[in-house]
């Protein structure tokens, strides 16, 4: 053990995932990097999660209760912690060995408050399960912008300093999905100082419908849309609602009225009028043939056209 290293604290929310949390925890333990403490937050699982927690000893710290939301064990686990640097960990995904050493060097060095890497997908649906290609972040010009845009990395490819967590107050509990671009934007609106270090070191296990904007979209929007109200209202109060950010938030209210489209056509419009209110000359970047329709029929005609042609497909997929 290196004295002279800052302590990192690994949190790692379980909720019902025996299948899972053993490699999560194992990728933990298996960091080139010390001093590391773990934290599992047991969200009152139902299945064998604690029980596999429980067989790791004093490796690891762990608490159980009942289920609350991943959001609140994430900032129960960060109440425990003590590292100077926090690196999120869901416990169906897991990270490479060198991942806390690199990025812990590198914000050292750069004195940023926020690090961030590449990523990729480990598809369980094949057998053997398939690592998918490395999702390159890439560096973000204005992180806020691309945030606010819907620009996405996986929360396991950032490492945060403490200071900034606490000043953001953790991570929204009352958010049941899209909780993390939330706490991104809320820490870029602070003034953190984001960093790109390239590199794949962290990887997103996907196993048929198990994510929520997969699973229940509806969930995925209602929960993006209390995001961007909250995110605009942020900027207005720190008077940071200048153009750029009004269209990127524009983008992302049009990317929602589009998944509304087929769920709730009052909240389809709702999200279609915010983005022509934040930017009355907003053009859409979809496919050729989406774009051309909006230009000379409108966009709702347009989405009638999309909604019709994804259903003709799941039909034909489904008979086929």
């Amino acid at each position: 053990m290196n004295l002279n290293n800052p302590l990192v604290s690994i949190i790692i929310p379980c909720y019902n995932t025996e299948r899972w949390i053993a490699e999560a925890i194992d990728s933990a333990l298996a960091q080139t990097y010390s001093p590391i403490e773990i934290i599992v937050i047991d969200d009152g699982s139902t299945d064998k999660s604690l029980k596999i927690i429980q067989s790791y000893g004093d490796r690891l710290i762990y608490l159980t209760g009942t289920n609350q939301g991943q959001s609140v064990a994430r900032n129960r686990g960060f109440q425990l912690s003590q590292g100077k640097y926090i690196q999120w960990l869901d416990a169906d995904d897991y990270l490479l060995p060198d991942k806390i050493q690199i990025q812990v060097a590198h914000l050292e060095a750069t004195q940023a408050d926020i690090v961030y890497g590449d990523w990729r997908h480990q598809y369980q649906e094949t057998q053997p399960a398939k690592l998918g290609e490395i999702k390159i972040s890439g560096s973000q010009s204005d992180i806020l912008e691309s945030l606010l845009s819907g620009w996405w990395a996986t929360p396991a490819a950032y490492l945060v300093r403490r200071e900034i967590v606490q000043q953001i107050n953790g991570w929204d509990e009352n958010l049941r999905a899209q909780d993390d671009p939330d706490l991104w934007i809320r820490a870029a609106i602070a003034g953190a100082k984001f960093s790109y270090q390239p590199g794949c070191h962290a990887i997103y296990r996907r196993y048929g419908e198990v994510t929520v904007s997969t699973k229940n979209r509806k969930i995925w929007c209602d929960s993006y849309t209390k995001v961007l109200k909250k995110s605009k209202k942020l900027l207005q109060e720190n008077n940071q609602l200048t153009d750029k950010y009004k269209q990127a938030l524009a983008k992302l209210h049009f990317s929602l009225a589009r998944n509304y489209f087929d769920l709730d056509r009052n909240l389809y419009q709702y999200h279609l009028n915010l983005a022509k209110e934040l930017n009355p000359d907003f053009q859409p970047n979809e496919s050729g043939l989406y774009n051309l329709y909006a230009k000379f029929l409108g966009f709702t005609l347009a989405d009638y056209l999309a909604s019709w042609k994804r259903k003709v497909k799941t039909v034909t997929s489904f008979n086929s």
